[in-house]
């Protein structure tokens, strides 16, 4: 156990260093106020204060800790050995820079409670991000800042022994659309027969109708081999089920065919099922009530993961909902313009609430990329994509840290823009288990 000394013991001050300490290098701390207490420890000890107490492990402390609320701050970026950090400390700190503020920061999305310009669909950009401006997107710099710590520490505490996290690889994947044209209404059915029609594209008004007559498969319906690849691979596998109404953005097939409520169930068997709570539920949480309940009565169990349709979640409401329905895990972080980390880790961290200073129970898993990212706004081919999926991949099993991948089932099928995407992902496995 390290012993923590700091002149203040605030909910900030608790919560980073339990995740730096407890969560990213698996070991436990303490924190005390009293000198005394301190001094007396034998056991390996850091001092996070204005000025050190003796020779002990010394960091200097940023103000950012010990505040309340938000405040718009000057941010400089500096390097630490190639790494991005800030807050740089003094010359009596043994780090350059309190990465514990630093981490904070970045953990907490500080920058999205800040005044912003939203996209289109109500979103906070990456552009707008530190992590995006300073070109460190990529990198999970809260992690190897922890690490960097860690080094430093065991050339001061040499004899303690510090335990070693695993990589871990989960491969999420969101069903927006469960079928490309199977298990629509009537009105739907032939509303898109016509759209096709009208616009000349054959090969999907041939589709539609091979499709319609059982004499071909829905491209869409790649639910058999996405089991397949987890049961030989022995992946760990979470499927996202959209079954919110219908409107111009939430266009799965409906709650009330049996086939679907089939398919959902029988995924359940397989692996996880989460709720992929629709387009408009970011500000309304009865929406979002009304849909897990839904999901809850198909599968017969407490739905307990979540991830928004379109990334659509706003900071602290769309959580606090989540927490509100007893949600514990949520896969929503991460941009959908860009690859990389947002909240700057790898490691699924608790979300921490700036409104009431309080660690939440509702735990954030970031992703690290999403195909229609890389496809759609990045503009890749799937061997550039494989490219950036080898180099993310790399970062995160660098700091043996979780590294989470977002496919949809349509992106599997090999149809229309997603030729050659099948391949990819088949490679994207063998990549993230190695």
């Amino acid at each position: 156990m390290i012993l923590i000394y700091t002149h203040k013991i605030t909910p900030r001050v608790r919560y980073i260093f339990k995740h730096i300490f407890t969560r990213t290098l698996l070991t436990p701390v303490d924190f005390t106020t009293k000198v005394e207490e301190f001094v007396a420890h034998n056991g390996p000890k850091l001092s996070y204060t204005k000025s050190p107490l003796g020779n002990e492990f010394f960091v200097k402390s940023n103000d950012l800790l010990f505040e309340q609320g938000v405040n718009d701050m000057e941010i400089i970026i500096q390097k630490w050995d190639e790494v991005p950090c800030f807050f740089k400390t003094g010359p009596k700190s043994l780090l350059p820079y309190d990465i514990f503020a630093a981490s904070f920061y970045l953990i907490s999305r500080y920058e999205e409670y800040l005044p912003h310009v939203k996209d289109k669909h109500g979103r906070y950009t990456a552009e707008q991000s530190l992590a995006y401006k300073y070109k460190f997107l990529e990198k999970p710099v809260v992690d190897i800042w922890a690490f960097k710590l860690l080094d430093i520490f065991k050339e001061k505490f040499p004899d303690y022994e510090y335990k070693e996290r695993e990589f871990e690889f989960i491969s999420t994947i969101d069903i927006d659309n469960a079928f490309a044209y199977k298990h629509k209404s009537l009105v739907r059915s032939v509303g898109g027969f016509f759209k096709d029609l009208f616009n000349f594209r054959l090969i999907n008004v041939w589709n539609r109708f091979a499709v319609t007559f059982n004499i071909k498969k829905d491209p869409f319906d790649t639910f058999s081999t996405i089991l397949q690849v987890q049961k030989e691979k022995n992946i760990k596998t979470i499927f996202f089920f959209l079954v919110g109404d219908y409107t111009t953005f939430d266009t799965n097939v409906s709650t009330s065919k049996t086939k679907y409520r089939l398919l959902i169930k029988e995924m359940q068997d397989y692996a996880s099922v989460g709720l992929h709570p629709s387009y408009f539920t970011m500000h309304n949480p009865e929406l979002l009530k009304k849909e897990k309940i839904r999901l809850e009565h198909i599968v017969n169990m407490p739905i307990q993961k979540s991830r928004q349709h379109y990334l659509r979640f706003s900071l602290p409401d769309t959580y606090q909902n989540l927490i509100d329905l007893e949600v514990e895990e949520d896969y929503s972080m991460g941009y959908a313009s860009t690859v990389g980390f947002r909240a700057g880790t790898c490691t699924p961290f608790y979300f921490y609430d700036l409104d009431f200073e309080i660690q939440t129970p509702l735990k954030v898993f970031p992703f690290a990329l999403m195909d229609t990212t890389l496809n759609d706004y990045m503009k890749l081919t799937p061997k550039q994509s494989l490219g950036r999926i080898r180099d993310l991949k790399n970062e995160v099993k660098a700091v043996n840290g979780t590294f989470i991948t977002l496919f949809h089932n349509e992106s599997l099928s090999n149809y229309d823009r997603w030729k050659g995407w099948k391949r990819l992902y088949d490679s994207m496995i063998k990549i993230g288990l190695v």
